[in-house]
């Protein structure tokens, strides 16, 4: 029987692990190795060892109506994308509002995570901690790992012949923080993610050049879509999921290049992926094309060779008096705690997750991973959905036929049907690729929480349409079902007012 639950980590995916335990009386212990919540966005001057890191002028990519806590939105002035600071304050509210913080332990670094001798037939676990030096030791009856995958830099040096004579500076974008030391310099960025965008952006307003290199392009969106709303409102509905599915792929695939391609060909600016249909996570920035076209941003393709004070790039250009080249190469996962690496990490160092929660190769499910899965969708949503599943297996409620059945079909598979371990090869991070509202549903309905939208149009057809035809807001998985929240009705028929706001 699960009591007792050990939350790595204070960030938004264990703020909703420590309060989905209290909901269902289990009694967390979040341990969190700095002194406040937040995690990726708790914006510190300075990289911290084993701590995500921001630059200073991050903002986010989801709009406040899609990216809340499905209980608890965002404050009706609240802009619809915000800068870290006021994303930072909003998390701290969400665990003032539900008291979560006496269940945190600040402070306190997490060592070691291993089986117990005898976990084959308990499934606990023994958890050493350290703060101020000492350690402690403590036996829980399951973890939540919740430590995020924005830790680790990926810097793939070896990928690049000449680094070593370069006489410039070279770092990862983890240690950027702002663009002021770079005045009057030639930047070299690598890497077309959302960080290496943004980065190559900020520097252009002082560099004398920037060039900013990929391998493979990517899909680049604005956060302001169709008629200045937001693009997660407009573009994530269960009437266009619904659409992609039923479409044949060949449709489907030219409706998709046509709607990436609304707003600027890519293929004139340097970026179309090389893989047209890609559906890999586009990148977000709404300067980016005009950067390029006011030619402060220059596109270069993946670099061959570096020399003293030049690059050579694979199409064969020279770019010389190259000051400073900035890694944006992303992350590996690590879980530097697991005892056993293999939990975790499955084969090719690959991760495999069934549901992309819970680790195949354990004789009980009592470890859940939050927060891997990557999909269109924001993640905050996503953790907290993936936390109120985990919980109810942790407690045996949905232990059925079924689920038995699909839990060890898949520990028997390094692959799932539904989802698989993708490997990003330019970053090297691995993380679980998967269609956002397909994913929640599957959670949603394991749990008893997904709407039904045929019986809300016989009950209640004005939600129903919202539902339907609306954003796939968060509100949805709080309509019905364990954890039901009384305001989530009005929050999706309101939800476009506070949009407006």
């Amino acid at each position: 029987m699960v009591r007792r639950v050990a939350v790595v980590g204070a960030g938004v995916s264990g703020l909703a692990a420590t309060k989905c335990c209290l909901e269902e009386g289990l009694e967390p212990t979040c341990f969190e190795q700095s002194e406040n919540v937040g995690g990726l966005w708790h914006y510190t001057d300075q990289a911290e060892e084993g701590r995500a890191s921001i630059y200073r002028t991050v903002f986010t990519n989801s709009c406040k109506e899609m990216m809340c806590y499905s209980d608890f939105p965002f404050p009706d002035d609240h802009p619809n994308y915000m800068h870290n600071a006021r994303l930072q304050h909003y998390i701290c509210k969400y665990a003032e509002h539900f008291d979560l913080l006496q269940h945190i332990r600040f402070k306190t670094l997490v060592t070691k995570v291993k089986k117990r001798p005898d976990f084959s037939v308990t499934g606990q676990w023994e958890v050493v901690t350290r703060r101020d030096g000492k350690e402690e030791t403590a036996i829980f009856d399951a973890v939540m790992v919740c430590s995020g995958h924005h830790v680790y830099p990926n810097l793939p040096l070896a990928e690049f012949p000449g680094i070593q004579k370069f006489k410039g500076c070279y770092f990862h974008s983890r240690e950027y923080k702002e663009p002021e030391k770079f005045r009057g310099k030639k930047v070299l960025v690598i890497g077309l993610g959302n960080s290496g965008c943004d980065i190559a952006v900020e520097l252009s307003t002082v560099a004398s050049q920037v060039y900013l290199s990929s391998r493979s392009g990517s899909w680049v969106m604005s956060r302001v879509w169709d008629n200045g709303y937001p693009w997660d409102m407009l573009v994530i509905t269960r009437f266009r999921t619904w659409l992609g599915n039923i479409l044949p792929r060949v449709i489907s695939d030219w409706l998709y290049v046509r709607g990436m391609n609304r707003f600027f060909k890519h293929e004139n600016f340097g970026l179309m992926p090389l893989d047209r249909t890609s559906r890999k996570e586009p990148v977000f920035n709404d300067d980016l094309p005009s950067r390029i076209a006011c030619g402060m941003v220059v596109m270069k393709p993946n670099v061959k060779e570096f020399r003293e004070t030049s690059v050579l790039f694979q199409d064969g250009t020279v770019q010389d008096d190259v000051d400073v080249v900035v890694f944006a190469t992303g992350y590996g996962y690590s879980y530097p705690f697991m005892e056993d690496d293999s939990i975790i990490k499955c084969r090719d160092n690959q991760v495999t997750l069934y549901k992309g929660i819970l680790p195949p190769r354990l004789e009980k499910p009592t470890m859940a991973v939050i927060g891997l899965v990557q999909s269109l969708g924001p993640i905050i949503p996503t953790a907290d959905l993936q936390c109120r599943w985990a919980v109810k297996v942790f407690q045996g409620r949905w232990l059925g036929k079924c689920w038995v059945k699909g839990y060890f079909l898949f520990m028997g598979s390094s692959l799932s049907q539904q989802q698989h371990a993708g490997r990003n090869q330019k970053s090297g991070r691995t993380t679980l690729q998967t269609d956002y509202i397909t994913y929640m549903d599957e959670l949603a309905s394991a749990i008893g929480v997904k709407p039904n939208v045929l019986k809300l149009l016989l009950t209640d057809p004005q939600l129903a349409l919202k539902v339907f035809f609306g954003p796939c807001s968060p509100y949805q998985f709080r309509l019905v079902g364990p954890g039901k929240w009384s305001g989530a009705r009005k929050a999706i028929l309101t939800q476009w007012d506070r949009t407006l706001q």
